[in-house]
């Protein structure tokens, strides 16, 4: 027993160990690798780099190795700082060749951030369908819920813990109609009154056909979205940008990205040569004329230049960023939210 006993305690020192030191060490010796702020600048007609030099001082550049005053930094990326061209009263009447106005640079600047984190986690499978067209300036939470069975869409009243039986019957008549195929094998949405308009949801049904399904002055919308041959979509990302001409993205099987545009419904393939949001996080600032993606892979962080008309890939950016922490055991990762152990090289 006590042979027993002291193997268990050898054991467990040695997994505290391979546990303890490597995060010790990650912790207070190993440096984190930084790169600088970049984003595609349309002016200029490439990138444009934002960083602290040794002595702490803003180095304003470009990736020819121009550099800039921080007022003609602003000025090469005029939708980014457009506030404080604004400020300065040196906002430009044309950029590009074109007429703009602070509210066409408002409205048509965008973020979308997509992280593993947001997909690698547990599913309650319960969602709430806002109601799109309410007629009022301000969204408002529903009263029920909603689930998607084997069968079909069912909600659930929340006061009374209740289906309902004729709403329930309305959706799924409705998808059936259009030829969704039960259960949803994906869906992406946005269920929050913190937004200035509601486009529901961008589902998968069990074929992977795509369909666009919101609810519109109490009855079920539902649009089947014709995907282009041989591509296989993966993951969704809705939209509802202040522009309203994106309803979502897609990455496929395949790594490629599309986007799904609102008014056609069209699937355009994008210019970003490879992305997996199951292992990489991407980021994307976009305007009129362009978007920065970047996308943080395991050794590196890539930049891409996308056209706004076109999204082809006008321009890339690589930084090297190779990890200077020690393998050794984690129980939590950055690329999910489950608790369990694992040995990270």
């Amino acid at each position: 027993m006590i042979k027993v006993s002291k193997i268990f305690f050898a054991c467990l020192v040695a997994v505290l160990l391979v546990w303890q030191i490597p995060s010790l060490y990650n912790t207070f010796v190993a440096e984190s690798v930084s790169t600088p702020f970049t984003l595609y600048s349309s002016v200029a007609g490439r990138f444009a780099t934002l960083e602290h030099d040794e002595d702490k001082k803003m180095q304003y550049r470009d990736a020819s190795g121009r550099e800039y005053t921080e007022e003609q930094f602003d000025s090469i990326l005029p939708t980014f700082y457009y506030r404080q061209l604004i400020t300065d009263g040196r906002f430009p009447d044309t950029i590009c060749g074109r007429a703009v106005t602070p509210r066409d640079i408002q409205l048509s600047n965008f973020n979308m951030r997509i992280s593993p984190l947001d997909l690698n986690k547990p599913r309650l499978g319960i969602q709430q369908m806002l109601e799109s067209m309410s007629g009022r300036v301000d969204l408002e939470l529903p009263d029920d819920v909603f689930r998607i069975t084997e069968s079909g869409l069912e909600f659930v009243k929340m006061s009374a813990n209740t289906i309902d039986e004729a709403k329930s019957a309305s959706f799924t008549r409705m998808m059936q109609g259009k030829g969704f195929r039960f259960p949803a094998y994906r869906l992406s949405g946005n269920p929050t009154d913190r937004k200035e308009y509601d486009e529901g949801y961008v589902m998968l049904d069990a074929e992977r056909k795509l369909f666009h399904v919101k609810q519109t002055v109490g009855r079920p919308y539902v649009r089947a979205i014709a995907l282009p041959e041989g591509m296989i979509p993966e993951h969704l990302f809705i939209t509802e940008f202040p522009s309203r001409k994106w309803l979502c993205f897609i990455s496929d099987t395949q790594g490629a990205f599309w986007v799904v545009e609102r008014d056609s419904y069209a699937v355009r393939l994008t210019g970003v040569p490879r992305f997996n949001p199951e292992m990489e996080s991407m980021l994307i600032i976009g305007n009129m004329f362009d978007w920065t993606v970047r996308i943080n892979r395991a050794e590196e962080e890539s930049y891409y230049a996308l056209s706004a008309q076109d999204y082809s890939l006008v321009d890339s950016l690589v930084y090297s960023t190779p990890s200077q922490t020690l393998p050794g055991l984690r129980f939590t990762s950055t690329k999910d939210k489950f608790v369990k152990p694992r040995f990270v090289k």
